[in-house]
């Protein structure tokens, strides 16, 4: 991992909006950085990268509204420097496209504070090329012209030569420009170019919630206005525009354009947010379980320290193996204290979780419960045999009682808790609280995932035991136990997951919205 310098300013571009679209230094710089300031457009889901300790500040500037100014930023950056702090300014897109990253440049440069420019993918690329627009090609584009909006093409200080960009024929790509769009189609159609110029509007380029609209340049403003769009849209205007009949890939996605409600664990949904993103969902965290460790783990330390003398060890979930680990640690052992003892796991991520440590499961059973691993233990755990379940508090009984019936001497400890996170912080982030719950009140959730019965409690609690906000959504379960439970709540039950994983659910919501 490359060094990241105390007393440093980085402008990083984060790219359009995607995630995945941010580069492996960006994403190196955030994992090390004392203090993140990241703007308006950056989508909150690259916090994830940053330590959980480093100083998160919010600097994004609204239209039309009081916020914080470039005036604001810039001696926030040199105060933060000057304080001994690697600092990562997280800026939408490329910091040197009109991102105003010169400007924080040059203030570090008077400031004496030395500074490091990490290039994003601009917008003015990505966001066409998620539209389905390539911005140039052969035959119909040789070259594009990328413009900012915010100019008023109306104004004499307009420094944008209006009538050269409208006798080019290039593809021409306008940033920040909803609000002065009128006076952009007015300009371009004023100096000669033609109406029936093929135009889109792109909303929330590459992200979950993109929507583009197609027009010509004559009327592509008021189909914008009848599709309700808002700040940011991108501008295209050019032949190239056409080819998105063709082209156009992000919007065929299985869930493209669904919002689904992810209900598990803050530190647990990023592997199901990630999944949804690539389907084309729009992930909505509202989590109704939070995981808490122990408030005395001495039994389970005991557990840790006494692990030879049980034959087989069973997990059932990747939050049980990180807390027992955690002990394993903390008795000053290590994989090696495993040698002797069998190891089960409910399922390919329990198992997954055991693998990052080093050990093998010995038995996965083909169904994800506990009664399935009682079931592939018959024959295996003979009469008098020692078995260890580290798991969480309160956790269904069957699969502790089944292995008993088998005549094991079953030693079951508390590895975690699981608690409803307070109502101050359901679905809060770094900087402010996301909208899932009135998302969900609003009727504007397509589906609702439980990936656990506790989730399914818990947000039935969250409501105050008011199910009628999820009678509209469907009603996606992870398995059969998550699915009764939510039956036994009044809840009407439209997915069940055939395989109960994460992608398995991923997968059983997409033929659902399929088949509709």
């Amino acid at each position: 991992m490359a060094t990241i310098h105390k007393g440093t300013v980085y402008l990083v571009g984060a790219g359009p909006g995607d995630p995945g679209l941010l580069t492996l230094r960006g994403q190196e710089l955030l994992a090390q950085a004392d203090v993140v300031v990241y703007d308006r457009l950056v989508d909150e889901r690259l916090l994830r990268f940053v330590r959980p300790d480093a100083e998160v500040t919010y600097a994004g500037k609204w239209p039309r509204r009081t916020s914080n100014t470039q005036e604001d930023i810039n001696p926030h950056l040199v105060e933060y420097a000057r304080e001994g702090n690697s600092v990562v300014r997280l800026k939408g897109g490329d910091p040197f496209v009109f991102g105003r990253g010169g400007e924080e440049a040059i203030a570090l440069y008077e400031a004496g504070i030395p500074f490091e420019v990490v290039p994003g993918i601009t917008s003015a690329i990505a966001v066409p090329a998620y539209a389905g627009i390539p911005v140039t090609h052969r035959g119909i584009a040789a070259s594009f012209t990328v413009v900012s909006g915010s100019e008023d093409p109306g104004k004499p200080e307009s420094q944008i030569d209006w009538p050269s960009v409208a006798a080019n024929p290039a593809t021409l790509i306008v940033l920040m420009g909803w609000e002065s769009l009128p006076n952009v189609v007015e300009a371009l159609l004023a100096h000669g170019k033609p109406p029936d110029t093929p135009a889109a509007l792109v909303q929330w380029g590459t992200r979950p919630g993109q929507r583009t609209v197609v027009g010509a340049l004559a009327d592509i403003l008021e189909r914008g206005k009848a599709a309700g769009l808002e700040p940011p849209v991108a501008a295209v205007f050019g032949d190239v525009v056409a080819l998105r009949q063709q082209v156009a890939w992000y919007d065929s996605r299985p869930l493209f354009s669904k919002r689904v409600l992810v209900t598990r664990a803050r530190t647990q949904a990023s592997a199901l947010v990630d999944l949804l993103g690539q389907e084309g969902a729009e992930a909505v965290e509202l989590p109704a379980i939070e995981v808490r460790p122990l408030e005395d783990d001495t039994p389970l330390r005991a557990a840790a320290r006494g692990l030879a003398s049980y034959q087989w060890a069973v997990f059932t979930s990747a939050n049980g193996v990180e807390a027992f680990w955690k002990a394993v640690q903390g008795e000053g052992l290590d994989a090696r204290a495993f040698g002797g003892v069998k190891l089960a796991a409910i399922g390919p991520a329990t198992a997954e979780a055991l693998a990052r440590r080093g050990l093998c499961a010995d038995l996965v059973p083909g169904e994800h419960v506990g009664e399935a691993v009682v079931e592939a233990l018959q024959g295996v755990v003979s009469p008098g045999m020692r078995v260890l379940v580290p798991r969480a508090e309160g956790s269904r009984p069957a699969l502790v009682s089944g292995l008993a019936a088998l005549g094991a001497h079953v030693t079951e400890v508390a590895a975690y808790g699981t608690v409803k996170p307070g109502d101050a912080n359901v679905g809060a982030t770094h900087a402010s609280p996301l909208p899932g719950l009135e998302m969900l009140r609003d009727g504007q959730i397509d589906a609702v995932t439980f990936a656990s019965s506790s989730t399914v409690r818990n947000l039935v609690q969250i409501l105050g035991g008011d199910v009628s906000p999820l009678q509209k959504p469907a009603i996606a379960c992870i398995g059969p136990i998550t699915a009764q439970t939510a039956r036994e709540l009044g809840l009407r039950v439209d997915i069940q997951a055939s395989e109960y994983t994460i992608p398995g659910l991923v997968e059983a919501l997409k033929q659902h919205f399929r088949e509709r």
